[in-house]
């Protein structure tokens, strides 16, 4: 009975890792175009207004007007980048759910995981049980929870017994409309609340640290970088980070840009060095995940997040704490809030700043090749990816699962 109790359930969490697997192949390349984008777009912003003689248009602005300057070159790649980088989540949950239960699915799916990235639905969600959560979202840990949620449900609408007349609009009426409201409140209500309620507390808690130990701080703030990548607790570290360098307070923006550098660079060296770990489509997105990385996009690490995330997240926590930590030890600071290597001469050292990034890196990279086993040994009926020096070729475009 325990022998049969066992395998069912690792039968489950191998039909879950294959549907994590769908949305994440298909969310890749908005992460890739977004990504792009967005780094493309500052690396134009920061350049100088003449190059060579000719007039870069655009150029001359910062990394943190780049969305103000509206109608510029920068202005367009960075919206175009940003709405990428917006819709990834939604379509993380999306396919999510339409692996789960196929095409009435995938609309539930997508409007709900859309729905808690909004901050104006978390933050009445918190104000329901009187906290406030401005700015939070629930990140792709909340898309990846409502993904499932509408692919189970609409998955179980799909068993129902029904006349033949109501049976024809069934998988385009009748399972998405009822899926999604069933579980609305549901996910607003059971993601909105906790997430105000950590967002307070983890805010509370920041602004108590201020003074304290420095390597601690860091720590804290690499860490928190890492733990959600884009999601609430990210958020509290980087609104942390900017409020103080309002302040005239530059180190602790020094961890949070750092510690939100490191996984998706950690993560791409860990699929470049072990691409074994990895779904052979990884290896595209470790090839994206570098220019993110360097661009302070955090979001490059997401894929990886979510194919793995009881691996990875710690992987990269790990990493960035670290790299937070040695930071705010050595006295590093960064007074601009966004750009990544784009800024880095902002720093009041250079070589230390990227001295964190490469420690951190290093740390990511080998935590998650020692704590991953092969991927074909994880997911039934995927091929082991070949190596660079296997094949005489990289494996993208090869297709595991």
């Amino acid at each position: 009975m325990n022998d049969r109790v066992a395998n069912r359930l690792r039968t489950h969490l191998t039909s879950v890792k294959e549907d994590l697997m769908t949305g994440v192949s298909f969310m890749i390349p908005f992460v890739t175009i977004g990504g792009i984008c967005l780094a493309l777009a500052f690396m134009v912003a920061e350049l100088p207004e003449t190059v060579l003689g000719i007039t870069v248009p655009g150029a001359g602005a910062t990394t943190e007007t780049v969305f103000e300057d509206t109608g510029t070159l920068p202005w367009y790649l960075a919206q175009i980048g940003d709405l990428g980088l917006t819709m990834m989540i939604p379509v993380l949950g999306g396919y999510i759910a339409y692996a789960i239960a196929d095409k009435p699915g995938l609309a539930p799916g997508f409007i709900l995981s859309w729905a808690i990235q909004q901050e104006a639905i978390i933050e009445a969600a918190g104000l329901v049980i009187g906290f406030e959560a401005e700015g939070a979202t629930a990140g792709f840990l909340g898309a990846i929870v409502a993904g499932l949620l509408a692919g189970y449900v609409a998955r179980w609408m799909k068993g129902w017994t029904v006349p033949s007349v109501v049976s024809q609009m069934m998988p385009i009426l009748v399972i998405p409309v009822f899926t999604t409201l069933l579980l609305a409140p549901i996910v607003i209500l059971g993601l909105g609340v906790p997430i105000a309620i950590l967002d307070d507390a983890l805010t509370s808690a920041l602004e108590g640290m201020q003074g304290s130990n420095a390597i601690l701080l860091g720590a804290i703030l690499g860490g928190m970088m890492a733990v959600d990548m884009g999601g609430p607790i990210n958020k509290v570290a980087y609104v942390f980070g900017t409020v103080l360098v309002g302040e005239q307070i530059f180190a602790p923006m020094a961890a949070v840009m750092i510690g939100g550098m490191v996984p998706p660079l950690g993560l791409a060296l860990s699929n470049f060095i072990a691409p074994q770990k990895y779904a052979a489509e990884m290896y595209e997105n470790a090839k994206a995940a570098v220019p993110l990385g360097l661009a302070f996009i955090t979001e490059g690490a997401i894929p990886y997040a979510a194919a793995d995330p009881l691996r990875v997240i710690p992987s990269a926590a790990v990493g960035s704490a670290t790299a937070g930590a040695a930071a705010l030890w050595l006295g590093v600071t960064m007074p601009a809030p966004h750009g990544g290597i784009f800024v880095m001469f902002l720093s009041n050292s250079l070589w230390l700043f990227l001295g964190c990034i490469a420690l951190g890196t290093a740390i990511t990279a080998t935590v998650a090749t020692l704590i991953k086993p092969d991927y074909h040994e994880r997911v039934a009926g995927a091929k082991p990816a070949k190596s660079v020096t296997d094949s005489g070729q990289t494996n993208a475009g090869q297709i595991n699962d």
